[in-house]
């Protein structure tokens, strides 16, 4: 098994588990934390030093309101529960997104355990909320726009290095697998820029029912990939 560096995972199923288990959706998105859980645990135990989970999507907001409001009442239970895992596994918290149409209990506990964990120097954990691959490219063109028109960048230094600098977390390495569950094969407008050249892994299992086995077996099959990036090996 190869541990890799960075790892972006794509938490799909959660309904579709519900629905077959003859329950309402929220309780697979309940059991889903467990399984966050767990993959947060055996990641910062591996050694991998940044990890990426796709809680909360902008094109989520479309769903109905009475489901985002339990997806929100969970996310909330989270950033306090989880505090301690994240404190006995040295993981320091970010956040990936959009902010403005976060609600102000959110964001408040958002900040705290971020807070709380930023003296954390083991794993990076970035939950993606109220994320999405194009926005965020909006939002970093944005940035570099008002930068250029304040006279404090030249059009021509915008290269990729520059556009990688105004995304919303520059200091996490790209990932090296993106993870998606539940045997959906798209990308689903996650981290657009940093996959470019990430190993892409799809389990058929359902993300509540992802653990450790699911884990290190994307890892040991991540071990069997040639990175070539282009080049010839």
């Amino acid at each position: 098994m190869v541990v890799p560096r960075s790892v972006a995972v794509i938490m799909d199923g959660n309904g579709r588990w519900a629905n077959n288990a003859g329950f309402e959706r929220i309780r697979g998105h309940e059991r889903g934390i467990d399984a966050v859980r767990t993959t947060v645990t055996e990641c910062a135990q591996l050694g991998v030093k940044a990890l990426v989970l796709y809680a909360f999507s902008e094109e989520n907001w479309a769903r109905p309101k009475h489901e985002i409001n339990l997806l929100f009442k969970l996310l909330k239970r989270f950033l306090v529960k989880e505090r301690g895992t994240l404190m006995d596994n040295n993981v320091r918290l970010l956040h990936s997104g959009r902010r403005a149409r976060l609600s102000k209990d959110v964001t408040k506990l958002l900040d705290e355990s971020i807070g709380l964990t930023a003296n954390n120097d083991g794993m990076c954990l970035s939950l993606a909320i109220s994320y999405g691959g194009r926005q965020e490219l909006v939002d970093a063109m944005q940035t570099l726009a008002r930068e250029v028109a304040a006279g404090k960048l030249s059009a021509d230094a915008i290269d990729e290095q520059a556009i990688h600098n105004a995304l919303y977390q520059p200091s996490l390495p790209d990932p090296d697998i993106l993870i998606r569950t539940a045997g959906e094969m798209r990308i689903s407008n996650f981290l657009l820029w940093q996959v470019s050249y990430s190993e892409i892994y799809v389990h058929d299992i359902c993300w509540p029912d992802f653990g450790k086995e699911q884990l290190h077996e994307a890892f040991r099959e991540y071990g069997r990939r040639v990175r070539k990036f282009g080049k010839v090996t």
